[in-house]
C-alpha cells in the first residue's frame, strides 16, 4: 500500500506544471498523440534559445570557413526547402510565417537538423556520402521540419524536467539507496526517455513523408533513403536501446503509410 501511495504521489508531482497539448493537426498520416509540455516553458522561449544556438553554430562555421562553401548544394537545399515549407500549413498554419533559414556546413557527418522555429542545417556529408537524390533530401528535410512542427525540442526539455524531478522524488519516497536510485535512473532512461524519443522519430518520419509528397517528391524515396542510412549505420545499437527506430522497423512503417500519401504525391505532380 505504501508503494502504491508513493507512486500515486510521484505521478501527481510529475504532472504539476505540465499541460497537454496537440501541436499539429493529424494530416493524412494521422499523427494524433497528445503531448505533455512544461507550461512555464513557452514555444517562444524555446524558439529564442534555438535561434541563439543556431546563430552561434553559423558563427563558428563561418570562422572556420566551412559555412555555405558549396554554392550548388546550398542552392539545391534551399530550392527543396522552398517546396516543402508551404506544405506545413496542412499540419500547422502558423509555421508558414516562421523565420525559416537553410544553411550548409562542410562536414563529413551524416547529419541534418531543423531547430525549433524553422532553422534548417545540413552537413555536406549526408548528401555526398549517401549520394542523395532530391526526393531523398526532401524526406530528410521533411523529417527534420516535422520535429520543429511537433515541438519535439520543447517536449524533450519538458521530459527532462519531469525526469529529474521524478528520480529525485522517487528516491526519497521509496527509501532507495544510491544503488536503487541508479536503478530508478535506468528505468526512467529506458522506460520513458527512449520510447518517447522513438515515438517522436516515428512521428517525424510520417509527417515528413506527407510534407514531401504534398510538395511533389516521391514517397518511395523514404524507403531508399533509410536503406542507405541502414547500410551506412552498421554497428549501431539495437532499436530498444536507441532513440531512433531500427532502419528495418522504420522502413516497414513507412511502406505501410505510403499508400495514404501516394494520392497527394500524384496530385502534386499533375
Amino acid at each position: 500500500m505504501r508503494l502504491l501511495a508513493s507512486a500515486t504521489l510521484l505521478c501527481s508531482l510529475l504532472l504539476v506544471g505540465c499541460e497537454t497539448v496537440q501541436t499539429t493537426q493529424g494530416g493524412a498520416v494521422g499523427v494524433q498523440r497528445q503531448q505533455f509540455m512544461f507550461s512555464a516553458l513557452s514555444s517562444a522561449e524555446v524558439d529564442r534559445m534555438a535561434a541563439e544556438s543556431y546563430a552561434k553554430m553559423l558563427e563558428e562555421a563561418r570562422a572556420k570557413k566551412v559555412l555555405n562553401t558549396d554554392a550548388a548544394m546550398l542552392k539545391r537545399l534551399r530550392r527543396i526547402a522552398d517546396d516543402l515549407i508551404p506544405q506545413v500549413v496542412h499540419f500547422r498554419p502558423d509555421a508558414v510565417n516562421w523565420a525559416w533559414e537553410v544553411n550548409l556546413i562542410k562536414n563529413d557527418q551524416l547529419n541534418a537538423s531543423c531547430m525549433p522555429g524553422g532553422k534548417i542545417l545540413f552537413y555536406t556529408g549526408i548528401v555526398e556520402k549517401l549520394k542523395l537524390t532530391d526526393d531523398e533530401i526532401a524526406q530528410i528535410m521533411g523529417h527534420e521540419i516535422a520535429h520543429a512542427l511537433r515541438e519535439h525540442g520543447r517536449e524533450a526539455i519538458s521530459r527532462a524536467y519531469t525526469t529529474q524531478l521524478g528520480t529525485s522524488v522517487a528516491g526519497a519516497l521509496l527509501g532507495l539507496g544510491e544503488g536503487g536510485k541508479q536503478m530508478a535512473d535506468m528505468a526512467v532512461q529506458y522506460g520513458l526517455n527512449l520510447p518517447n524519443s522513438r515515438a517522436n522519430e516515428t512521428e517525424a518520419d510520417l509527417i515528413g513523408l506527407e510534407l514531401a509528397a504534398r510538395a511533389g517528391y516521391n514517397p518511395q524515396a523514404a524507403v531508399s533513403l533509410w536503406q542507405k542510412m541502414g547500410s551506412a549505420s552498421q554497428g549501431q545499437p539495437p532499436a530498444f536501446l536507441s532513440t531512433h527506430p531500427s532502419s528495418s522497423g522504420r522502413i516497414q512503417n513507412l511502406q505501410a503509410t505510403i499508400p495514404r500519401v501516394q494520392p497527394l504525391y500524384e496530385a502534386a505532380r499533375r
